[in-house]
C-alpha cells in the first residue's frame, strides 16, 4: 500500500489517500478520509490520518484479517507490530529481543487514536463490530460526547484504561537559551528567514500560522499580528482559533527592513514568499522552513525545530510572572489545561523564584 496525493480539478487544497498495490483506492481509508476533508481538516492532518491507517491496514492485510472482524487480541498485535523496523514486519529479517523499538511511544499511541477515531466514524455509520473495537481503544475518560447518565458524578467507580497505548513520560519541551537564539539569528544568511525566526520567537506562532500570514495581518501601529484561518495556497493552517498576539517594535523594524531590502515590488498578499527561485513570490511551503532549519542545525550545531520557538515564547512569559490563562490565550490554546500540562517544566529555581515573589520564602542575602 501506499499514501498518495490527491490534487482536485478545481484547484482547491490537495487531499491524500490510500492505495492497494495495484493502485486501486482503499475504500473503507478513502471514506474516513473523504468525512475528514468535509470536516475542514488540514490536508497535513488528513495526510497524518493516512500514513497511520496505512500502516494498520497493511498489519491486517499481513495476517488475512477483516477490518469489520478484527478481534481485540488482532488488534492488540498491531501494537508490537509496530515497534519492528519494516523489514522485521514483513518477515525478511528476524528480530532481536534487545532491538529497539522503531516507533516511539508517542508515535504508537496516535496511531492507536487514529484507528479508533476511525472505527468510531464507522461505528456512526453503522458498522456493527466497530462498536466494541472503538469502546476497547478509547478510554471511558475520553467520550467524544458531553453526554452522563444521570448521578453519574456521585460514582465511584476507577476509569477504564484503553490497554492498548503504551506508557508514554512526559516531555518536556525543549527550550532555547539566549546564546543559542543570538547564534541561530547569526546563522541566518537572509532578512526573509531571520523575519520568520523573530516573529516564531516574538508570538509564539505555530509555523503554519506564520506561514499563512499576509501583509494585512500585520497591525503596525497597534503592534499587533493577526492569526486569521482561511485557506492558503501553501496549504498553510491556523490550527486553533482566530486571535490577536502583540508583538514588539523590534520586530516591526525588521519586518520593515525585510520589505524594502528583499521583499521589493514584488506582487503578493504573503509575507514569507520564495525569493531565489522560481517561481518568485510564490507562498514559502512547509518544506522550504524544514529546509531552512536544516541548514540551520548544520552550521550552528543546534538541534532546532520551529515549535521550540514557541515553548521558548510561552516558557519565557510563565516565568516573567504573566498569567496561565493570557498565555493560553496567546498560544491559541482551546483550554488552559493544555498549557498548564505542557508547560509544567519549570525548575527548581522557577519554583523559588515564585515563592519569593510571593512572599513564602526570604529573599537572597546580597
Amino acid at each position: 500500500m501506499r499514501v498518495q496525493r490527491v490534487a482536485p480539478p478545481d484547484g482547491g487544497e490537495n487531499s491524500w489517500t490510500v492505495l492497494h498495490d495495484d493502485w486501486t483506492v482503499v475504500e473503507p481509508i478513502e471514506a474516513f478520509l473523504s468525512h475528514l476533508t468535509d470536516q475542514g481538516r488540514s490536508p497535513n492532518t488528513i495526510k497524518a490520518y493516512a500514513h497511520d491507517l496505512k500502516d494498520y491496514f497493511v498489519y491486517l492485510e499481513g495476517r488475512r484479517l477483516d477490518w469489520q472482524l478484527v478481534k481485540f487480541d488482532e488488534l492488540a498485535g498491531f501494537k508490537p507490530w509496530l515497534r519492528l523496523p519494516p523489514a522485521q514486519r514483513r518477515g525478511n529479517v528476524a528480530a532481536l529481543p534487545t532491538a529497539e523499538s522503531y516507533c516511539t511511544a508517542g508515535t504508537i499511541n496516535r496511531k492507536i487514536a487514529a484507528i479508533s477515531t476511525f472505527y468510531e466514524y464507522n461505528v456512526r455509520n453503522g458498522v456493527h463490530i466497530a462498536a466494541a473495537i472503538q469502546s476497547a481503544t478509547r478510554p471511558a475518560t475520553m467520550s467524544s460526547t458531553s453526554f452522563r447518565p444521570f448521578l453519574a458524578h456521585i460514582r465511584r467507580e476507577p476509569p477504564r484504561r484503553s490497554g492498548l497505548k503504551v506508557h508514554q513520560p512526559p516531555r518536556r519541551p525543549r527550550v532555547l537559551s539566549d546564546p543559542e537564539v543570538e547564534k541561530l539569528f547569526g546563522a541566518c544568511a537572509r532578512l526573509r528567514d531571520k523575519t520568520l525566526l523573530g516573529l516564531l520567537l516574538d508570538t509564539g506562532l505555530r509555523v503554519g500560522e506564520a506561514l499563512g500570514l499576509r501583509h494585512e495581518d500585520v497591525n503596525t501601529p497597534d503592534g499587533v499580528v493577526e492569526v486569521r484561518q482561511r485557506v492558503n495556497a501553501n496549504e498553510a493552517r491556523a490550527k486553533s482559533f482566530e486571535r490577536s498576539v502583540p508583538v514588539g517594535a523590534s520586530w516591526l523594524r525588521l519586518y520593515a527592513d525585510y520589505l524594502h531590502e528583499e521583499y521589493g515590488a514584488l506582487d503578493s498578499d504573503y509575507v514569507f514568499v520564495t525569493l531565489w527561485s522560481n517561481p518568485r513570490g510564490r507562498p514559502m511551503t512547509y518544506g522550504a522552513v524544514s529546509d531552512l532549519f536544516r541548514r540551520l542545525r548544520r552550521h550552528t550545531g543546534i538541534t532546532v525545530t520551529p515549535h521550540m520557538f514557541r515553548h521558548t515564547y510561552a516558557t519565557k512569559l510563565l516565568r516573567k510572572g504573566v498569567k496561565v490563562e493570557t498565555v493560553s490565550k496567546l498560544l491559541g490554546h482551546a483550554s488552559v489545561t493544555t498549557t498548564i500540562q505542557t508547560y509544567s517544566h519549570l525548575t527548581v529555581e522557577d519554583v523559588r523564584r515564585e515563592l519569593r515573589r510571593a512572599g513564602c520564602l526570604e529573599p537572597e542575602d546580597d
